[in-house]
């Protein structure tokens, strides 16, 4: 009854939408499983430790999101590990320590968990290029997506370590500004 229902909901939408955002609606309707055991997840690892079994799949794409962006922009990473680990009151999941963190690498080695949502989102739209179906092998891509979801933000530790890069943080406003403003605003010599 629910595949009916999204079938003639799917056949329906190139008549209220566009082909691209048909698209998008069929991928937001794929990746709706993989986002509640997420959501699942999410809650029962918060209850004990021994559920972090079903993280580390993300945990692991998180941290080789850091050392893949810290091994191209020269950060040079020394330790990586996704063993869970006591740290006071929290529980440490994985951690990738550098030896070369600068100011120009370390926002993008920091903040590189946000590529982990490439994962899902590449997946979701290879599944539903054509006329698709949820069947088993789609069951077993939500068990590896649904951590995907969890891991793909940065830690408050990636994010302090990202202020190391204060010169994007001014750049990045007066280069928009720059851009926006009319072009003959610093013409001071008449031509």
């Amino acid at each position: 009854m629910l595949q009916a229902m999204l079938t003639g909901l799917l056949q329906g939408c190139p008549a209220h939408l566009s082909a691209w955002a048909c698209s998008l609606v069929e991928m937001a309707l794929y990746l709706t499983p993989s986002l509640a055991l997420a959501f699942l997840l999410w809650i029962v690892t918060a209850a004990h430790p021994l559920f972090f079994v079903f993280s580390a799949v993300g945990t692991l794409c998180h941290e080789l999101a850091h050392f893949s962006v810290g091994l191209l922009l020269g950060a040079e990473p020394t330790n990586f590990s996704i063993v869970p680990r006591r740290t006071g009151r929290t529980w440490e999941l994985g951690s990738v320590t550098f030896a070369n963190l600068r100011w120009y690498n370390a926002a993008p080695a920091a903040l590189a968990p946000f590529l982990v949502l490439l994962v899902p989102i590449t997946v979701a739209w290879w599944r539903t290029r054509g006329t698709w179906h949820f069947g088993p092998v789609d069951l077993a891509l939500t068990l590896v997506l649904a951590p995907q979801f969890l891991s793909f933000w940065p830690s408050p530790v990636d994010w302090k370590l990202s202020l190391r890069s204060w010169p994007y943080l001014l750049a990045v406003p007066v280069a928009g500004v720059l851009y926006w403003l009319p072009p003959g605003l610093f013409r001071f010599v008449k031509a």
